[in-house]
């Protein structure tokens, strides 16, 4: 997880869409090993979710709840944490 240490300081590049950092985020909060893992804990192929992390699709309403379900965190923070804050 490269990304972690430079999250959350509140700086202005924080605020870009990421999805990686939320991914590796619930991927460490629900202690799996890989993306192939968290695919499947998500119920979405791993080809999906390598286009999530290359910025070729977006992770949707139906992803986000499915993060919701298996972390328990709130979509707001779920969302917070990629850098969607939800007011466009």
């Amino acid at each position: 997880m490269n990304d972690v240490g430079t999250q959350g300081t509140g700086n202005q590049a924080d605020k870009k869409y990421s999805p990686n950092y939320l991914l590796d985020f619930v991927i460490e909060k629900l202690d799996l090993k890989n993306d192939a893992a968290l695919a499947r804990t998500l119920g979405i192929t791993p080809p999906a979710l390598s286009r999530i992390r290359h910025g070729k699709f977006p992770i949707g309403a139906t992803l986000l709840i499915a993060m919701h379900e298996e972390t328990g965190m709130k979509v707001r923070e779920l969302r917070r944490l990629m850098g969607d804050d939800g007011q466009t």
